[in-house]
This record gives C-alpha cells, sequence and structure tokens, in this order.
C-alpha cells in the first residue's frame, strides 16, 4: 500500500485500489527488477510527498522523468545536485532570470550606472543561486509548487517508455482532484503532453465553479523553446494572479 503521508493519502485511497493501478503496479515490479528505472522506487510520489494538496499553490506539469543517471528524483523538472542540468532546466533558470530576477532589480534599480547594469547585477545573482541549489528545485515543492510530470517513472535511456501504463490516469486523477479544490491556483503546462489537460482542468474546474488560471508554453527543450517558453512570465504571472486572489505569492528562489 502507497503511503505518502498527508492528505494526498485519503484523497487516493481509491485510486490505488482500481484494477489499471495494480496492473501498473505489477508492471513497475518486473520493470524496477529487471531493468534501470528512473526515479528510485521510493522517490515515485516524491512530488506528492512534498506538496500536499492543501498547500498546491501552482504546478508545473511535466512529462515524464529525466532518464540519464543521477537526474530524475520524483519532482518535474529537477535533478538530483552534482548533475549538469539538463538543456530543459538551463532553460527554465534563463526565463526565471528574465521574468523574475530581472524585473525585481529592474524595480529596485537607481537610475545609475549603464543600461542593462540591473539585468547583469540579476544573473549574477542567478548564477550564485544555481550554484547553491544545483539544479534541485525541493524549494519550490516545498512552496506550494507541484512539480508533476504526468507519467512518474521511464525506463533508463528511454524518453517515453513507461508511457501508456496507467500513469496518465493516475495523473488526470491528481489533476482533476486539483482542478475541482475551491481554492484558486495556477496551472502552467509545458509542452502538447501537459497542454493536453487543459480541457480536463477547465471541465473540472467550471463544474466546481472555481477559476484558476492556466497558462500553456512549448516545452522548455532546446527542440521546442525558441517557438514560445522564452517570454512566457511564468513566474511573476504566476504570483500576479495569487496576489489578486488575496495569496501570498511563491518566492522563486532557490
Amino acid at each position: 500500500m502507497v503511503n505518502i503521508g498527508n492528505d494526498w493519502d485519503e484523497l487516493l485511497r481509491d485510486e490505488f485500489e482500481k484494477d489499471y493501478y495494480r496492473e501498473l503496479r505489477s508492471f513497475l515490479i518486473k520493470e524496477y527488477r529487471e531493468e534501470t528505472v528512473y526515479p528510485a522506487a521510493d522517490e515515485i510520489f516524491y512530488a506528492l510527498k512534498l506538496t500536499p494538496y492543501k498547500d498546491v499553490r501552482a504546478v508545473i506539469l511535466g512529462q515524464d522523468p529525466y532518464h540519464e543517471p543521477g537526474q530524475a528524483h520524483g519532482l518535474a523538472f529537477s535533478v538530483r545536485r552534482g548533475t549538469k542540468y539538463p538543456p530543459s532546466l538551463v532553460n527554465i533558470f534563463k526565463e526565471l532570470e528574465e521574468d523574475v530576477s530581472c524585473a525585481a532589480a529592474k524595480d529596485t534599480a537607481s537610475g545609475k550606472g549603464e543600461p542593462g547594469d540591473e539585468c547583469k547585477n540579476a544573473e549574477e545573482s542567478r548564477n550564485a543561486e544555481e550554484a547553491k541549489s544545483g539544479g534541485v528545485l525541493v524549494p519550490w515543492a516545498e512552496r506550494g509548487v507541484l512539480l508533476l510530470n504526468t507519467v512518474l517513472t521511464v525506463r533508463a535511456h528511454q524518453a517515453g517508455s513507461h508511457r501508456g501504463r496507467g500513469w496518465e490516469q493516475f495523473t488526470d486523477k491528481v489533476i482533476e482532484l486539483l482542478s475541482a479544490r475551491k481554492k484558486p491556483m495556477v496551472f502552467i503546462l509545458w509542452g502538447a503532453n501537459a497542454i493536453s489537460k487543459k480541457e480536463l482542468i477547465l471541465e473540472t474546474s467550471r463544474k466546481a465553479g472555481v477559476r484558476h488560471l492556466i497558462i500553456t508554453a512549448p516545452h522548455p527543450s532546446p527542440l521546442s523553446a525558441y517557438r514560445g517558453f522564452f517570454g512566457g512570465r511564468y513566474f511573476s504571472r504566476t504570483n500576479y494572479f495569487l496576489e489578486d486572489n488575496g495569496m501570498e505569492p511563491i518566492d522563486w528562489s532557490l
């Protein structure tokens, strides 16, 4: 029996008893026994462990975990400390810098110095923060950002290898539960796989009579980042929405 350790246990109790999940569990037992699978078995539900249902303020939705050694640890787009940043995470940090760090620096700039100094200083600050965090996005999760993939496991070196095995049904339930929650939140959907969940969010939230903010964009991978990911201002837009709804903004520092 899965034990997440917070309010997700009660919310998902029935889901863990359904036939599709039992089949998924049998598949995973075999995969972990015979293949190299990421993340480690005890980290599959790490995102839910770190971000209880009641505390979710924003959801960043990805696809499936990183599939190279030392990367995946149960949080979408996050890597273990000491791991080289995957290109997607590099691009997320670039967007974070432009959206939050530079904006904050410009707001507080004295007007002295050369144009662009404020963003240069913000970049230096961001580089220091990256070095400190090591690419680990745990602080975001602990502040109410659910870093969820639509598929929670993957075979080593084989992107998408665990798709169509039942994870999509499970994470759809997680998304549905969040969409039905009366307290507004932000859904950040990066990539076609994540964007496909937009209608589920809209349909469920309409029934619940709540209006969430949904932000969609291409995936931050190098293959698509320059087709609309950059410039999306996901972090500041999230905070504007939260503040407009009487909630504390998210501290995006790492």
